[in-house]
Protein backbone atom coordinates (compact mmCIF):
# COMPACT_ATOMS: atom_id res chain seq x y z
CA UNK A 1 0.00 0.00 0.00
CA UNK A 2 1.64 3.33 -1.06
CA UNK A 3 0.83 6.04 1.44
CA UNK A 4 2.15 9.01 2.93
CA UNK A 5 3.53 9.61 5.83
CA UNK A 6 1.49 11.71 7.33
CA UNK A 7 -0.51 10.70 10.63
CA UNK A 8 -3.68 11.84 9.30
CA UNK A 9 -4.94 8.52 7.40
CA UNK A 10 -4.34 6.64 10.66
CA UNK A 11 -8.03 5.03 10.84
CA UNK A 12 -7.94 4.22 7.25
CA UNK A 13 -4.57 3.25 7.54
CA UNK A 14 -4.93 1.06 10.35
CA UNK A 15 -8.26 -0.78 8.70
CA UNK A 16 -6.03 -1.95 6.23
CA UNK A 17 -3.03 -2.94 7.95
CA UNK A 18 -5.33 -5.24 9.76
CA UNK A 19 -6.54 -6.88 6.56
CA UNK A 20 -3.40 -7.67 5.10
CA UNK A 21 -2.61 -9.05 8.64
CA UNK A 22 -4.76 -11.54 7.98
CA UNK A 23 -4.21 -12.81 4.54
CA UNK A 24 0.01 -12.45 4.79
CA UNK A 25 1.70 -15.16 6.51
CA UNK A 26 3.17 -13.92 10.11
CA UNK A 27 7.28 -14.54 8.98
CA UNK A 28 6.31 -11.71 6.22
CA UNK A 29 4.86 -8.90 8.70
CA UNK A 30 6.27 -5.64 8.66
CA UNK A 31 10.00 -4.99 9.92
CA UNK A 32 10.16 -2.66 13.74
CA UNK A 33 11.27 0.57 12.02
CA UNK A 34 15.00 1.00 12.86
CA UNK A 35 16.20 4.05 14.73
CA UNK A 36 17.32 6.05 18.40
CA UNK A 37 15.91 8.42 20.78
CA UNK A 38 17.28 11.99 19.20
CA UNK A 39 18.34 15.01 21.50
CA UNK A 40 15.91 18.05 20.67
CA UNK A 41 19.26 20.20 21.62
CA UNK A 42 21.40 18.51 18.86
CA UNK A 43 18.47 19.23 16.44
CA UNK A 44 16.65 22.48 17.81
CA UNK A 45 15.35 22.73 14.28
CA UNK A 46 13.09 20.17 13.59
CA UNK A 47 9.71 20.74 14.98
CA UNK A 48 6.30 18.82 14.84
CA UNK A 49 2.61 20.04 14.06
CA UNK A 50 -0.86 19.05 15.23
CA UNK A 51 -3.69 20.61 15.37
CA UNK A 52 -5.81 22.86 17.56
CA UNK A 53 -6.78 19.85 19.95
CA UNK A 54 -2.89 18.66 20.04
CA UNK A 55 -3.28 15.42 17.76
CA UNK A 56 0.13 15.43 16.30
CA UNK A 57 0.40 14.01 12.50
CA UNK A 58 3.10 15.70 10.71
CA UNK A 59 6.83 17.27 11.29
CA UNK A 60 8.84 20.01 9.83
CA UNK A 61 12.11 22.17 9.88
CA UNK A 62 12.62 25.93 10.90
CA UNK A 63 14.37 27.41 8.02
CA UNK A 64 13.68 30.81 8.76
CA UNK A 65 12.99 32.68 12.38
CA UNK A 66 9.02 32.82 11.18
CA UNK A 67 9.10 29.57 8.66
CA UNK A 68 8.79 26.37 8.67
CA UNK A 69 9.21 23.69 5.63
CA UNK A 70 7.13 20.60 5.55
CA UNK A 71 5.31 18.61 3.34
CA UNK A 72 2.49 19.70 0.86
CA UNK A 73 0.31 16.87 1.85
CA UNK A 74 -0.05 17.73 5.71
CA UNK A 75 -1.52 20.67 4.48
CA UNK A 76 -4.12 19.18 3.00
CA UNK A 77 -7.74 20.46 4.26
CA UNK A 78 -5.59 22.39 7.24
CA UNK A 79 -6.04 25.77 7.90
CA UNK A 80 -3.82 28.32 9.84
CA UNK A 81 -5.82 28.76 12.30
CA UNK A 82 -6.12 25.12 13.06
CA UNK A 83 -2.57 24.65 13.07
CA UNK A 84 -0.18 24.36 15.66
CA UNK A 85 3.61 24.24 15.71
CA UNK A 86 5.85 22.48 18.40
CA UNK A 87 9.34 23.68 18.60
CA UNK A 88 12.09 22.21 21.05
CA UNK A 89 9.96 19.70 22.79
CA UNK A 90 11.52 16.01 22.71
CA UNK A 91 9.04 14.25 24.45
CA UNK A 92 5.48 15.02 23.89
CA UNK A 93 4.41 14.52 27.14
CA UNK A 94 5.84 17.38 28.40
CA UNK A 95 5.51 20.79 28.41
CA UNK A 96 9.30 21.99 27.48
CA UNK A 97 9.48 24.28 24.15
CA UNK A 98 6.55 26.10 23.19
CA UNK A 99 3.59 26.00 20.98
CA UNK A 100 3.45 28.42 18.06
CA UNK A 101 0.28 29.38 16.28
CA UNK A 102 0.19 30.00 12.54
CA UNK A 103 -0.49 32.85 10.68
CA UNK A 104 -0.20 31.48 6.70
CA UNK A 105 0.29 28.13 4.80
CA UNK A 106 1.90 28.14 1.28
CA UNK A 107 1.76 24.87 -0.39
CA UNK A 108 3.77 24.66 -3.67
CA UNK A 109 2.09 25.98 -6.64
CA UNK A 110 2.72 22.58 -8.45
CA UNK A 111 1.73 20.12 -6.08
CA UNK A 112 -1.69 18.79 -7.38
CA UNK A 113 -2.96 16.76 -3.63
CA UNK A 114 -0.59 13.29 -4.52
CA UNK A 115 2.75 13.52 -2.83
CA UNK A 116 3.64 11.11 -5.85
CA UNK A 117 3.09 13.57 -8.05
CA UNK A 118 6.36 15.82 -6.81
CA UNK A 119 6.33 19.51 -5.50
CA UNK A 120 5.45 18.01 -2.09
CA UNK A 121 6.55 21.02 -0.11
CA UNK A 122 4.91 23.99 1.81
CA UNK A 123 5.99 26.78 3.99
CA UNK A 124 4.46 28.24 7.28
CA UNK A 125 4.30 31.24 8.50
CA UNK A 126 4.63 31.35 12.39
CA UNK A 127 2.73 34.18 14.50
CA UNK A 128 6.19 34.91 16.54
CA UNK A 129 10.00 34.49 15.92
CA UNK A 130 11.53 31.33 17.23
CA UNK A 131 14.70 31.61 18.80
CA UNK A 132 16.11 28.37 16.85
CA UNK A 133 19.11 28.00 14.61
CA UNK A 134 17.20 27.44 11.16
CA UNK A 135 18.80 25.00 9.29
CA UNK A 136 19.93 25.64 5.58
CA UNK A 137 18.56 24.46 2.61
CA UNK A 138 20.73 22.15 0.02
CA UNK A 139 21.35 24.20 -2.94
CA UNK A 140 23.83 22.22 -4.95
CA UNK A 141 22.57 19.28 -6.53
CA UNK A 142 25.89 17.41 -6.46
CA UNK A 143 24.95 16.72 -2.92
CA UNK A 144 22.93 13.89 -3.85
CA UNK A 145 25.57 10.92 -4.50
CA UNK A 146 24.25 7.04 -3.88
CA UNK A 147 25.43 5.83 -0.44
CA UNK A 148 25.36 9.36 1.11
CA UNK A 149 24.57 8.77 4.34
CA UNK A 150 21.57 11.24 5.60
CA UNK A 151 19.65 11.52 9.17
CA UNK A 152 16.05 11.65 9.61
CA UNK A 153 14.18 12.61 12.82
CA UNK A 154 10.60 12.34 13.74
CA UNK A 155 7.88 11.43 15.80
CA UNK A 156 6.22 9.19 13.78
CA UNK A 157 5.35 5.10 13.99
CA UNK A 158 8.26 3.18 15.17
CA UNK A 159 6.74 0.39 13.19
CA UNK A 160 4.14 -0.44 10.51
CA UNK A 161 1.55 -0.64 12.18
CA UNK A 162 2.46 0.61 15.84
CA UNK A 163 2.08 3.52 17.55
CA UNK A 164 3.27 7.27 17.22
CA UNK A 165 6.46 7.91 19.25
CA UNK A 166 5.85 9.54 22.18
CA UNK A 167 10.06 11.05 21.76
CA UNK A 168 11.90 12.23 19.62
CA UNK A 169 14.14 9.33 16.78
CA UNK A 170 16.57 9.62 14.43
CA UNK A 171 18.02 6.96 12.32
CA UNK A 172 20.49 6.96 9.68
CA UNK A 173 20.05 6.15 5.90
CA UNK A 174 22.15 5.91 2.46
CA UNK A 175 21.04 7.76 -0.32
CA UNK A 176 19.79 4.99 -3.28
CA UNK A 177 20.28 5.54 -6.94
CA UNK A 178 17.96 7.05 -9.19
CA UNK A 179 17.70 4.25 -11.12
CA UNK A 180 16.75 1.62 -8.46
CA UNK A 181 14.31 3.83 -6.67
CA UNK A 182 12.54 3.82 -10.06
CA UNK A 183 12.23 0.18 -10.10
CA UNK A 184 10.37 0.05 -6.88
CA UNK A 185 8.18 3.31 -7.67
CA UNK A 186 6.82 3.76 -10.86
CA UNK A 187 6.05 6.99 -9.97
CA UNK A 188 9.39 8.31 -9.02
CA UNK A 189 10.84 11.46 -11.01
CA UNK A 190 14.72 12.35 -10.14
CA UNK A 191 14.06 16.01 -10.68
CA UNK A 192 11.72 15.81 -8.18
CA UNK A 193 12.11 13.21 -5.56
CA UNK A 194 15.36 11.54 -3.36
CA UNK A 195 14.64 8.02 -2.25
CA UNK A 196 17.14 7.12 1.18
CA UNK A 197 17.18 3.48 2.77
CA UNK A 198 18.20 -0.15 2.87
CA UNK A 199 17.74 -2.71 0.50
CA UNK A 200 16.50 -5.23 3.07
CA UNK A 201 14.45 -2.75 5.00
CA UNK A 202 14.44 -2.35 8.87
CA UNK A 203 15.16 1.61 8.85
CA UNK A 204 12.59 4.72 7.65
CA UNK A 205 10.33 6.81 8.23
CA UNK A 206 6.83 6.28 8.81
CA UNK A 207 3.55 7.08 9.46
CA UNK A 208 3.49 11.05 11.57
CA UNK A 209 7.22 11.26 10.30
CA UNK A 210 5.55 13.26 7.13
CA UNK A 211 7.08 17.13 6.65
CA UNK A 212 10.31 16.29 8.83
CA UNK A 213 13.52 16.87 7.54
CA UNK A 214 16.24 14.35 5.83
CA UNK A 215 19.43 16.22 6.79
CA UNK A 216 22.79 15.82 5.52
CA UNK A 217 26.36 17.55 6.71
CA UNK A 218 24.17 20.58 8.43
CA UNK A 219 21.84 20.81 5.49
CA UNK A 220 18.00 20.09 4.63
CA UNK A 221 18.05 17.49 1.23
CA UNK A 222 15.06 16.04 1.70
CA UNK A 223 11.68 16.24 3.10
CA UNK A 224 9.80 12.76 4.19
CA UNK A 225 6.99 12.59 1.28
CA UNK A 226 5.68 8.45 1.25
CA UNK A 227 6.79 5.26 0.78
CA UNK A 228 5.42 1.82 0.26
CA UNK A 229 4.41 0.64 4.23
CA UNK A 230 7.17 1.49 6.72
CA UNK A 231 10.94 -0.49 6.37
CA UNK A 232 9.50 -3.45 3.87
CA UNK A 233 12.52 -4.92 1.42
CA UNK A 234 12.74 -3.80 -1.27
CA UNK A 235 11.14 -0.24 -0.65
CA UNK A 236 12.39 3.23 0.45
CA UNK A 237 11.44 6.10 1.85
CA UNK A 238 10.64 8.89 -1.13
CA UNK A 239 11.16 12.36 -0.01
CA UNK A 240 11.33 15.68 -1.92
CA UNK A 241 14.62 16.78 -3.32
CA UNK A 242 14.89 20.14 -1.36
CA UNK A 243 17.62 21.23 -3.52
CA UNK A 244 15.39 20.95 -7.10
CA UNK A 245 12.69 24.03 -5.53
CA UNK A 246 15.38 25.58 -3.33
CA UNK A 247 14.70 28.93 -5.47
CA UNK A 248 10.85 29.11 -4.94
CA UNK A 249 11.47 27.74 -1.41
CA UNK A 250 13.54 30.92 -0.59
CA UNK A 251 11.37 33.29 -2.19
CA UNK A 252 8.18 32.10 0.29
CA UNK A 253 11.07 32.83 2.94
CA UNK A 254 12.21 36.01 2.17
CA UNK A 255 8.58 37.10 1.54
CA UNK A 256 7.92 37.67 5.05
Amino acid sequence: MRISRSSRLTVVVCAVLVALAAAVPAAASPRVVGGERASIVEFPWVVYLTDATGFQFCGGTVVAATKVLTAAHCMADQRADNLRVVVGREDKQSTDGRVVTATSVQVAKAYRGDPTGGSDWAVITLSRRVNVPPLPLAKDAAVYQTNAMGLVLGWGRTSESGEVSRYLMEASVPLVADATCGKSYQEYRATAMVCAGYAQGGVDTCQGDSGGPLEMNGELVGITSFGEGCARPGYYGVYTRVASYEPLIDELIAAG
